[in-house]
C-alpha cells in the first residue's frame, strides 16, 4: 500500500522534500499545506527585488501549485494552515483560510517544514501603520508599494543582520535615505568586532547612518510617516520602518503536538531528522542543529542547510542512510562593494563559551590580495581564522573583501567538513592564474601564517594595541618607508623602516613588548624574525598591517 505524506510547510524545506520524494517513489501520496499563497520562492532574493536589482518578480517565483502537481505529482493546497496533530490516530486538522471550514487529514509520514517568522518585540507603537517586515512575498509587495505610495524619501532599518545590511543596500539603491539601527555594538553577528568595523565605513560612503548600541523604544505612526523613539532619548522621523531584528520558529504546531522542543522553541531531531515521535520528521528554520565545531545544539535560519536537510528527510522516508551531520553555519551577505562571509565559530563566541586564546584557540589575520597583484584591479582580501593551539583543528574563519570572498571561505568551509588541520592549509593545490589568484593562494598563506604561530615564530597583537598599550611596557615599530608614512601614520609609532632595522636596532629596547607595523603584514614578520634572533623576547606583529589598522578606523 502506498505511503501518505503530509508536508506543512513550503518554500526551501517542503518543496524540496517533495520533489526529492517523487523522485524516489512514483507511488507515494504526497501532499503539502502552505498556509500562504505561495509554495515555493526565493526569499532571499527578496531584499533585490525591493531595491530592484531583481525587477522581475516572477524570478522569485520557483515553483506554483500547478507546476508540483504536473512535473511531481504532488497535490499542493495553498492557503491550507495545519492547525492541530492528533499523534494517536495520525491525522491532522486543516483550516481552509478561504473557505473559513476544517477538516481532517491522516498521514502515513507527516514532514513539519513551518519554518520561522521575523521577530517582532513587544515595542509600543510597533503595530503601526509603515512599519514592515520582510520574509515573504507578500511583505515585498507591501514594502514596494509603500514606498511607491507615499513616495518614501527616508527609511529606518532596524537590525544590522543579513536582511538589515541587504535592505539597507537595496533602499539605497531606490535613492531612498537610510538609517541603520543596531541595538548590539557592532554589525553582522557573525563577525568578530574588528572585522565587523570595516563594514561600518562602507555603509558611511554609501550614505548610510549608523547608529550602533542603540534600540527603539517606541513608534508612533500617523498620515505623514512614522516617529520613532531610542532608548538614548532621541527621536527620529522617517517614512517607514523595516523590521530586520531576528527570527523566532514556527513551532506552535509542534509544540501542540507535544513534540520535544529546546527553549527558544527549535524542534528537537536526531540526525536522522526525527522527532520524538517516529512518524514525524521536521527540517529548516523550525529545528534545533548541530553546530559542527562545538558539538552543541543551535538554531541556524539558512537557507542551504533546510535544503539539505529535505533531502536528507525524504531519503529516510524512502528508507535510504542518509543523516544530517550537522551544520557550520557558512554565510555571506553582500554590502554595496564589499562582501562579507564568515564559518564556524568566532572568537567572541568561543571567549562567552570560556575559552581562553593561547589556551584554548590561537588566531590569525592576514591580508592578501584577491588574485595576482601585478595583474590589474587586484583587491585586499582580509581572512581571519580560528584555530586550536596546535593547529590540527580548524574553529571558524571570517573573510571580507571585494572579490573572492566567496571562493575562500567556500574552500575553507569544504576543509572543516573534512576535519583539516591548518597544516592542509598550506597543502591545498587551488586553480592559479593571475586573473583569479597567486601562486600562493590566501588560503595557503592563512596555513603558512597558522604554521608559523602554531610553530611559534610569529605572534599577533589585538587589533586594539595602538589604542590600548602602555608605551612604557610596549613599543609600537613601523618598519614602512618614509614615503609610506606620509601618506597614513601609526600614532605613537617609532619609525625604522625595514632596510635600515639592523643599524638601528639600538634605538630600540628589547626589555619591551614590541609590536611590528608595515602595510600588510609580510615585512613586519621579516622584521619580527629579526629581532627575535637578537634577543628581543616579546615581539609581535600587527594583524593585517596597516591598511587593516586604517580599515577599521573609517
Amino acid at each position: 500500500m502506498p505511503k501518505k505524506i503530509c508536508i506543512v510547510g513550503g518554500v526551501a524545506g517542503g518543496a524540496g522534500t517533495a520533489a526529492r520524494l517523487r523522485r524516489l517513489d512514483e507511488t507515494a501520496d504526497i501532499i503539502i499545506f502552505e498556509r500562504g499563497e505561495y509554495i515555493s520562492y526565493a526569499n532571499c532574493g527578496l531584499p533585490y527585488h525591493v531595491g530592484g536589482i531583481i525587477e522581475d518578480r516572477a524570478r522569485l517565483l520557483l515553483n506554483s501549485p500547478a507546476s508540483m502537481k504536473e512535473r511531481f505529482n504532488v497535490d499542493v493546497r495553498v492557503r491550507h494552515e495545519a492547525t492541530a496533530i492528533d499523534r494517536e490516530t495520525k491525522t491532522i486538522r486543516v483550516l481552509n483560510r478561504e473557505s473559513g471550514e476544517s477538516y481532517d487529514e491522516s498521514y502515513d509520514i507527516l514532514v513539519l517544514s513551518t519554518g520561522s517568522r521575523p521577530l517582532v518585540p513587544p515595542i509600543p507603537g510597533i503595530d503601526g501603520e509603515r512599519i514592515y517586515t520582510l520574509w515573504t512575498i507578500p511583505d515585498t509587495d507591501r514594502i514596494i508599494a509603500a514606498i511607491e505610495s507615499v513616495q518614501a524619501k527616508t527609511a529606518v532599518v532596524i537590525g544590522g543582520g543579513f536582511i538589515g545590511l541587504e535592505m539597507a543596500e537595496n533602499l539605497r539603491h531606490r535613492g531612498i535615505d537610510v538609517t541603520l539601527i543596531e541595538a548590539q555594538p557592532q554589525l553582522f553577528a557573525p563577525f568578530d568586532p574588528e572585522m565587523a568595523l570595516a563594514l561600518n565605513g562602507e555603509l558611511r560612503r554609501n550614505g548610510v547612518e549608523l547608529i550602533l548600541g542603540d534600540a527603539a523604544a517606541s513608534f508612533e505612526s500617523d498620515s505623514d510617516g512614522v516617529t520613532l523613539s531610542l532608548k538614548n532619548g532621541s527621536t527620529l522621523r522617517t517614512d517607514l520602518v523595516i523590521l530586520s531584528i531576528g527570527v523566532r520558529p514556527n513551532s506552535e504546531l509542534a509544540r501542540g503536538a507535544g513534540l520535544e522542543l529546546n527553549p527558544r522553541g527549535g524542534v528537537i531531531v536526531d540526525e536522522r531528522l526525527l522527532t520524538s515521535d517516529p512518524s514525524i520528521y521536521a527540517l529548516g528554520d523550525v529545528i534545533e542543529v548541530r553546530d559542527r565545531v562545538t558539538g552543541s545544539p543551535a538554531m541556524i535560519p539558512l537557507a542551504g542547510p533546510a535544503n539539505k536537510q529535505a533531502r536528507i528527510a525524504a531519503d529516510r522516508i524512502h528508507g535510504i542512510d542518509s543523516v544530517y551531520p550537522g551544520t557550520f553555519g557558512v554565510s555571506i551577505v553582500k554590502l554595496f562593494s564589499l562582501s562579507a562571509a564568515a564559518v564556524g565559530q568566532s572568537e567572541k563566541t568561543l571567549v562567552r563559551a570560556g575559552k581562553a586564546e593561547g589556551v584554548d584557540y590561537r588566531t590569525v589575520l592576514i591580508r592578501q590580495s584577491d588574485h595576482a597583484g601585478y595583474y590589474p584591479d587586484a583587491t585586499p582580501l582580509y581572512i581571519k581564522l580560528i584555530f586550536a593551539p596546535d593547529g590540527k583543528k580548524i574553529f571558524g574563519a571570517q573573510v571580507l573583501g571585494k572579490k573572492g570572498v566567496d571562493k575562500r571561505i567556500d574552500v575553507i568551509a569544504a576543509a572543516m567538513h573534512f576535519n583539516a588541520s591548518v597544516f592542509d592549509l598550506k597543502q591545498l593545490e587551488l586553480a592559479y592564474a593571475p586573473p583569479f589568484s597567486s601562486a600562493k593562494d590566501p588560503v595557503n598563506m592563512l596555513g603558512f601564517v597558522a604554521e608559523n604561530v602554531v610553530n611559534g615564530l610569529v605572534s599577533f597583537a589585538k587589533w586594539d594595541v595602538v589604542e590600548t598599550h602602555d608605551p612604557a611596557k610596549t613599543a609600537i615599530l613601523d618598519v614602512r618607508e618614509d614615503w609610506e608614512r606620509k601618506i597614513a601614520t601609526i600614532p605613537g609609532a617609532v619609525a625604522i623602516p625595514l632596510g635600515k632595522l639592523r643599524e638601528r636596532i639600538s634605538e630600540l629596547d628589547p626589555a619591551k613588548e614590541t609590536v611590528v607595523f608595515c602595510a600588510a603584514g609580510v615585512r613586519a614578520n621579516t622584521a619580527a624574525r629579526l629581532l627575535t634572533q637578537r634577543g628581543f623576547a616579546d615581539v609581535k606583529i600587527y594583524p593585517g598591517g596597516e591598511f587593516f589598522y586604517r580599515l577599521t578606523r573609517e
